[in-house]
């Protein structure tokens, strides 16, 4: 199988390796808007068989490819994804989509007249944890639920730079528990209610974003979502999953090295906590790129298909909205 990427930054790098590791994968060929980025990614992973770098992005559709893995900047999302369906290329598309709400219901509508497979890189679908908390609410042992809350606490801010077209925090950070929400539960949200504030660095405030954020969700069976994330965690990098129901409370992503002290201490010497989300994730990272290259090869259906990515951007759209405006707002108010 040949793979093309497109990105290699910090992501597009970590799935290079990922796929360099797949049995099917016989040929990588990386491009990146700048070709020295690729060349050296090429070089670092040189004992692998097969991959190769292009000086050109557009050269990737010249290459005779199986699929792309997409791992741009964002605003080349959307192009990429579009180009690919058109040559009948298999896409898996780092999240998000497109930079807003038009261009991902556009990005969506091209895949769906194409029939191409787009994957979009939730990967929390794909944690054992996460995995494991659906099966358990599916099977009833929780009985109804009740609660679902969600966390995405990061070490340190990302560099200021980065923060003005990040989107802001609910389309950029939180859209993923919005999307694990939905996942994990099967419901849909209904209406939000959001709220921001600024402890931290200025640039923050400055680009008329917050550090710091929470959600109340209220889903379409009556039971309640809570969502909170933070730019400045710095004990480490915490992602959890909690369900509460009726007969049982269950909880993803917590174990000894989630950056949480239980009281009364024991003294017990703890381990290093998880850094940031590729290290937390790192499992699931490699899941969905197996996935994908299944996908590419007919064997499994789309496990996160392009409408599953707009259905998340409306819930961070909505909390975008509620967070400006200050009021609950119906998610009915920004679908297209």
């Amino acid at each position: 199988m040949r793979i093309g990427l497109a990105g290699a930054g910090r992501i597009g790098a970590r799935h290079a390796v990922a796929m360099c590791a797949l049995p099917e994968v016989d040929a990588l060929v990386v491009a990146d808007a700048e070709p020295c980025r690729a060349r050296d990614l090429a070089a670092r992973l040189a004992p692998a068989p097969g991959v190769t770098a292009l000086d050109e992005v557009d050269d990737l559709f010249r290459s005779g490819l199986d699929g792309l893995v997409v791992a741009a900047a964002t605003d080349a999302h959307a192009c990429l994804v579009a180009r690919a369906v058109s040559a009948r290329i298999p896409v898996f598309c780092e999240k998000p989509l497109a930079s807003d709400a038009d261009g991902t219901f556009q990005t969506v509508a091209a895949a769906a007249a194409s029939g191409v497979p787009v994957q979009v890189g939730f990967q929390r679908r794909f944690d054992a944890g996460n995995a494991a908390a659906r099966e358990a609410l599916a099977s009833g042992r929780l009985g109804w639920l009740h609660t679902v809350r969600s966390c995405s606490f990061d070490p340190a801010p990302p560099p200021a730079q980065y923060v003005p077209t990040s989107g802001g925090l609910f389309r950029d950070c939180v859209i993923h528990d919005l999307d694990l929400i939905r996942f994990v539960t099967g419901r849909e949200v209904v209406r939000v209610m959001a709220a921001g504030a600024n402890r931290g660095d200025d640039f923050f405030r400055e680009c008329g974003d917050v550090d710091t954020g929470s959600a109340l969700l209220v889903l379409d069976d009556g039971s309640l979502g809570v969502v909170s994330a933070t730019r400045y965690n710095a004990a480490g990098y915490d992602s959890r999953l909690e369900l509460f129901g009726s007969k049982d409370s269950i909880v993803a992503g917590l174990d000894d090295r989630t950056p949480a002290t239980a009281l009364p201490e024991r003294g017990e010497e703890p381990r290093a906590a998880y850094s940031g989300f590729m290290e937390r994730f790192a499992d699931a990272y490699d899941a969905e790129l197996r996935a994908f290259v299944d996908v590419v090869a007919g064997r499994r259906g789309n496990p996160c298909p392009p409408e599953e990515a707009l259905e998340a951007f409306y819930l961070a759209e909505a909390c975008e909205l509620s967070l400006r405006e200050g009021r609950v707002v119906g998610t009915g108010e920004v679908r297209r």
